[in-house]
Formats: C-alpha cells, sequence, structure tokens
C-alpha cells in the first residue's frame, strides 16, 4: 500500500476541488482568528473587570462620584464590560443632577436606568462581534466538504467512462478526492462549533454580570436618592 501523498492528490486535483478546498481553508483560518481575538477579549475583560470592581464600589460607597467616573474611564479598563455599564448609569445621573432640570425621584431613576439598559444591550453586542460567524462555519462546512465530495465522485465517473472500465485505477483519484475533502469540511467545522460552545458560554456569563450591576447600580442611586 503506497504513502498518502497529499501534494501528489492536491496537484491531481480538479479546479472545482482545489476553489472547495481554498473555502474550507478560509472558514478554517477565519473561525481561529475569531476564537483567538474573542478569547483575548474576554480574558482582558474578565481580568479588567475583577479589579475594577472593588474599586467603583470604595468610590461609590464613600459618595465620590467623580473618581468612580475617571476611574471607569481610565484606559486600564477600556476592556471591562462592568466599567462601560456602571459608567453609563454614574454619567447619566450626573448629567441629570447638574442639569439644573426638576425631575423628580422616579423619573430621575427611570432615566438612568434606561442608560445603563442602553449599555448593556451595547456591551453585550460588541462582545458578540464574529462570535456568530463561528456558528455559520460550524453548520456550513460539512456540507461545503460534502460539495467537494460529490465533485470527487463525479471525478471517479469520469474515469471510469474516459477508460471504459470500472478498475480501481480509473477511480481511485476521484474517491481519494471525495475523501479528502469530506474529512476537511469535518476538521473544519467540529473546532469552529467547539468555539462557539466555549465563547457563547462566556457570553452568558458576562450578560449575568452586567444584568448583576445594573441591578446593584439602580439600588445605590435609590439609596442615594432617598
Amino acid at each position: 500500500m503506497g504513502d498518502l501523498n497529499l501534494i501528489h492528490m492536491w496537484q491531481q486535483m480538479g479546479f472545482v476541488a482545489k476553489l472547495v478546498a481554498y473555502i474550507l481553508f478560509f472558514m478554517s483560518f477565519w473561525s481561529v482568528g475569531v476564537f483567538v481575538e474573542r478569547w483575548y477579549t474576554f480574558s482582558q475583560a474578565r481580568k479588567q473587570s475583577k479589579l475594577y470592581a472593588p474599586q467603583v464600589a470604595k468610590h461609590l460607597k464613600e459618595g465620590r462620584l467623580k473618581d468612580a467616573i475617571a476611574l471607569s474611564q481610565s484606559k486600564n479598563f477600556r476592556y471591562s464590560h462592568l466599567a462601560k455599564v456602571v459608567l453609563a448609569g454614574l454619567q447619566e445621573y450626573q448629567f441629570q443632577s447638574e442639569s439644573g432640570q426638576a425631575l423628580n425621584r422616579d423619573d430621575l431613576l427611570d432615566t438612568v436606568r434606561r442608560a445603563i439598559q442602553r449599555a448593556t444591550a451595547l456591551t453585550s453586542n460588541d462582545l458578540k462581534k464574529g462570535v456568530s460567524s463561528l456558528a455559520t462555519i460550524g453548520s456550513t462546512a460539512p456540507f461545503v466538504g460534502l460539495l467537494g465530495t460529490v465533485v470527487g465522485v463525479i471525478s471517479a465517473f469520469q474515469g471510469i467512462a474516459s477508460t471504459g472500465s470500472g478498475g480501481i485505477g480509473s477511480v481511485s483519484a476521484g474517491i481519494s478526492e471525495a475523501l479528502v475533502e469530506t474529512a476537511l469540511g469535518l476538521v473544519v467545522a467540529i473546532p469552529a462549533v467547539w468555539f462557539y460552545n466555549y465563547l457563547t458560554g462566556r457570553l452568558e456569563y458576562f450578560n449575568v454580570e452586567m444584568d448583576n450591576s445594573s441591578s446593584e447600580m439602580v439600588d445605590y442611586f435609590v439609596k442615594k436618592s432617598n
């Protein structure tokens, strides 16, 4: 039995089969790139938020609103999802307090609550950037590979037609081409699904953290306005 020579096999592939392989390679590089970028962003978000939370809590407990805002705007916490949500609430509260508008307590809290909700939605959407493409790759890569498989089978039948026989030599190139495309589609799809599930789990954790922070911020302003 001869050795598997991928270079020779690649050289024997037709144009369509190579095009399918190029698409799968691109999908693979894209999914890995998205995962690495999101993993770094999520790691920084978790690390910075862990450092941010006790510091901003200390400022708020001592009533230093401007210091809390300055801390939230610091470049040291630019990846922190908690800092973005808290900053929106603090800035809205400061704006309403200094604008001179005679808002009653309920209207003030409602305005702050809406600002926090908008910031939470925007931050959550920003954290999801690129993650949906992993789901698309995971679900479509096997079908792209299947397309290459069909092309390989067609090539095998063309080999039979051109030689006039059904011997293994006339179909081996097309069959091997088909199997390689199938395997490549699965190799691309499986990691993409793993990446998607992992990042989705992290997103759910961040959303819970932001919801908790939003509730704590509203509670803080309720106590402050009493």
